[in-house]
């Protein structure tokens, strides 16, 4: 790769001095410099490859991301109205007066709302109706965004449950001030089930651009007159 190249030069009292430098051959030198050049950039072929594979990169993550980001915000939405119901028994409990949470889909803004507020004193007269809260955006402060979210529930009246689950009423559930579930009716016992379904408030998706619900689904189950709460998902919240 290297030839020998014997230099004669004088040195500054006029005496001559011979080197002996190694310098690359010339052939060699053309074929590096061709090689730089052909090295410089990707070639038309090579930047299709690439974006080929992204492609099938994030057609095979995008789904998987998207379920994940749309099973946080149901849990969200869910840890937020299981503290609602728990401050609502709280403070029954704390100033011996029935309190209520109500909650719906805002037809304006979309966002699920709540309220929580007390309806009746501990001698069971009921209070002014204007004790009602404003309506606030389910966990105000957290973050929430449930503008794209269904609020169901298997409730068809006050503390009562139904057969089935509906996406277009406004749940309401109340505390008596010991923060038990007065007059509670938890519904009948399914087929094949030792239990009643018991008070549902619960969350999903829709599909795509309709109404319809995702079978991805988080539930708050009050489930005991005691007013024993648990959190549920998918079919148990059908």
């Amino acid at each position: 790769m290297y030839r020998a190249v014997l230099l004669i030069s004088k040195n500054v009292n006029n005496q001559k001095v011979v080197q002996i430098s190694k310098q690359r051959n010339p052939v060699i030198n053309r074929y590096l410099s061709n090689y730089a050049q052909n090295d410089a950039g990707f070639s038309m072929i090579e930047v299709v490859v690439v974006f080929l594979i992204i492609g099938i990169l994030s057609a095979i993550i995008a789904p998987s991301w998207l379920a994940f980001v749309n099973r946080q915000k149901l849990n969200k939405a869910n840890d937020a109205a299981l503290a609602a119901l728990q401050q609502a028994q709280t403070e029954a409990k704390k100033k011996k007066l029935s309190y209520s949470v109500s909650f719906q889909k805002n037809t304006t803004t979309q966002s699920v709302e709540v309220a929580i507020y007390p309806t009746k004193r501990g001698d069971g007269s009921n209070l002014p109706t204007n004790q009602i809260n404003t309506w606030q955006p389910l966990g105000t402060g957290l973050g929430i965004d449930s503008k794209q979210l269904l609020l169901g529930t298997n409730l068809n009246g006050e503390n009562t449950a139904g057969s089935s689950v509906s996406y277009t009423s406004t749940p309401k559930i109340t505390f008596d001030y010991m923060g038990s579930i007065p007059n509670a009716n938890f519904g009948s016992i399914p087929t094949g089930a030792t239990e009643p379904p018991g008070l549902k408030i619960l969350f999903t998706s829709p599909i795509g651009n309709s109404t319809s619900p995702n079978n991805v689904k988080r539930c708050v189950i009050i489930k005991t007159l005691l007013g024993t709460m648990i959190t549920a998902k998918d079919g148990q919240c059908n």
